[in-house]
């Protein structure tokens, strides 16, 4: 990578510099002595002293990015990779280094104009966003770490934290390689966590003549969602007698909308006895990367004999009713993700008496651009064995029953809902040995905002499971843990999530319907138990005296009449200040009813109604951010690239 360094005017008869303004000041040719004549240069002004200083300050730059180059990662050294925009013309890859608590990108521009800019922020807005920015005026070309105010206002960040490793030129575009710690301790910056990160981009179509010219919201932009801080895991030795199956869509032709839910009913072959499978992995046609957002495969219900063939919508009044008991999840995969794998000492079995052969794959087509006429045939390959492993993996639904009881007021930017796997299931469920956990997918409709599982062991909060600060409904995977997590019986899995609901004007109550909500997290784990779904709600009878005590608070407005349903009390309640916090106050102390169920949806023997909630004397403390050591002052200037002259439209 070559890098321009201002040069500035020598003394008199010296070349000036073309932005160098006559008597604006120069430079001695040679250092004054005590024996040598007077430089006819007159004395230093103050214009003089900043000239010398930003000198210094861009050979300061060269000789960093030139030190930095020695740790510019090779292309291969990025397992990681997705494209930004619905076009591909940008390429994301990346690694993670835990060691260096660091993430280095490398960014594919395959139609370099006059810059771009890549970020993040925390849910993909422009406003109070932490930005990389590659900005250009058509003959000189820059770099710098920036942020942008609560009006999308750019500003230089006085912490350079984005650190430019290198740029070079390729037949297939421009690639820049550089590199950001997870956590900077500047308060304009992005803490990078765990869990989903909202990538944007914008590309600027014009020349711009410094940071502050740009009008992010003229420009052509837009978001991704992926996992950036991928768990560093082992792949396990993959058996000789492995076999694959590709569950694929039949060359369909991908819809002229921006979003299209597509299913196809694939099935096993008759008699197909039962195998473990090992690891997953997509399958996705040639140019359509920008457009397969996230595909799930699902098995269908033992206990119908026939599903019905379908290949449309998901949400087309043509598909069969029946296609809605296929929902046992054997794989899911989404943008950014790489083969899933599974513990050497399990797999998840299908096939064999018992299972259904009938498979649902279900696409997410993300066409923003509306292509008409594209054909697919993507899906997912699965990687199975018949030499079972010593275990079957299993997958347990924790968090909220699917139940009207639990509901969100409208206008509500935080509301927080808890479900509840409590001690009492565990220690009648699980094994003595426990479980382990080795995945989990976390699920809710669009209010979700935030999920967190914590296990905890005697009223202590012990670990946390899976967590998602930045939480997006269109963005779910089956994510492995960066560590097993082992319950025993006694433990509490307590799942809680946190909704947003400021776009709505009635209650949003639990339920199946996408408007509706739910809280849930898919864990799995090994060794398979009967335990299928540990869950609660509130107790009906005390969300009873919530609707009586609402109801004598409020001139009787809440309708109380028998053929009232939930649904309808909640809707009719006028959401003031009182009867918010009262039904906050009632999800916080009122008892639940456990559901510790069977695979057969039958609960295990016991009384669950009316169960205490769960108490906690000890809570696990916030993980403080570690700030790396600091490199000595980087000036808040941008790091000027040689990219040549770029080309005008």
């Amino acid at each position: 990578m070559q890098l321009k360094s201002i040069a500035y005017p020598a003394c008199p008869g010296g070349p000036a510099h073309k932005w160098a303004k006559p008597g604006a000041g120069c430079r001695p040719a040679q250092m004054q002595t005590s024996g040598s004549k007077p430089c006819p240069c007159p004395s230093f002004k103050l214009r003089e002293v900043a000239s010398m200083y930003f000198t210094m300050i861009a050979v300061f730059l060269v000789i960093l990015v030139v030190a930095l180059q020695g740790s510019v990662p090779h292309r291969s050294d990025f397992p990681y990779k997705v494209p930004l925009d619905p076009q591909g013309l940008l390429e994301l890859s990346w690694n993670v280094s835990y060691p260096e608590q660091a993430v280095h990108f490398q960014l594919l521009v395959k139609d370099l104009q006059f810059g771009l800019l890549f970020g993040m922020s925390d849910r993909g807005e422009f406003e109070n966003a932490d930005l990389a920015v590659l900005w250009s005026d058509g003959h000189n070309s820059y770099f710098g770490d920036a942020w942008s105010d609560a009006k999308g206002q750019l500003h230089m960040d006085s912490q350079q934290d984005y650190q430019l490793l290198g740029a070079r030129r390729a037949p297939e575009g421009l690639y820049l390689l550089f590199r950001r710690a997870f956590s900077t301790c500047d308060p304009k910056d992005y803490l990078i966590e765990d869990g989903t990160v909202h990538l944007i981009y914008g590309i600027l179509e014009k020349p711009v003549h410094s940071l502050q010219a740009i009008n992010i919201s003229a420009i052509h932009r837009g978001l991704q969602r992926v996992q950036l801080l991928k768990p560093n895991i082992t792949v396990p030795e993959l058996p000789s007698d492995m076999k694959t199956m590709e569950i694929t869509a039949p060359d369909v032709v991908i819809p002229s909308q921006e979003t299209t839910y597509w299913c196809y009913m694939a099935e096993l072959p008759d008699g197909f006895p039962k195998h473990h499978i090992i690891m997953y992995e997509p399958v996705i046609t040639a140019g359509n990367e920008a457009l397969v957002h996230h595909m799930e495969v699902f098995q269908c219900a033992a206990e119908f004999d026939s599903f019905p063939h379908y290949n449309g919508p998901c949400d087309s009044k043509m598909k069969p009713d029946r296609l809605n008991y296929c929902r046992h999840v054997l794989a899911a995969w989404a943008m950014g993700a790489q083969a899933f794998y599974y513990p050497e000492e399990a797999g998840l079995a299908f096939g064999g008496p018992g299972s259904s052969r009938y498979l649902r794959l279900e696409i997410h087509y993300h066409n923003p651009l509306v292509f008409k006429g594209r054909r697919d045939s993507s899906g997912i390959r699965l990687y199975y064995t018949a030499t079972l492993r010593r275990y079957d993996a299993g997958i347990m639904e924790l968090g909220l029953v699917y139940t009207p009881v639990m509901a969100i007021p409208p206008g509500e930017d935080a509301f927080i809902l808890t479900g509840y796997c409590t001690d009492k299931c565990t220690q009648l469920a699980l094994p003595a040995a426990g479980i382990r956990i080795f995945a989990s997918q976390l699920h809710t409709h669009l209010a979700g905002r935030k999920v967190v599982t914590v296990l905890s062991r005697d009223g202590r909060e012990r670990q946390v499971v899976n967590a998602d600060g930045h939480y997006s409904p269109h963005f779910q995977e089956i994510r492995m843990l960066k560590e097993v997590v082992a319950v025993f019986p006694g433990d509490e899995l307590i799942t809680t999530c946190t909704y947003n609901t400021e776009d709505r004007s009635r209650a949003t109550v639990g339920g199946f319907g996408i408007l509706e909500e739910m809280c849930v997290n898919y864990v799995h784990y090994y060794p398979q138990t009967q335990l299928e779904l540990c869950k609660s709600a509130v107790d009906p009878g005390y969300l009873h005296r919530y609707f009586n005590l609402v109801n004598r608070f409020n001139d009787e407005e809440v309708c109380m009449c028998p053929q009232a349903s939930i649904p309808q009390q909640f809707y009719s309640i006028p959401w003031n200040t009182f009867n918010r916090d009262v039904l906050k106050s009632l999800y916080g102390f009122a008892p639940i009813s456990m559901h510790c169920n069977k695979s057969s949806a039958i609960r295990f023997p016991g009384e669950w109604e009316k169960q205490l909630l769960p108490t906690i004397t000890e809570r696990l403390r916030e993980p403080v951010p570690r700030c790396p050591p600091a490199p000595g002052p980087r000036p808040a200037a941008p790091v000027p690239l040689n990219l040549g002259k770029l080309r005008r439209d």
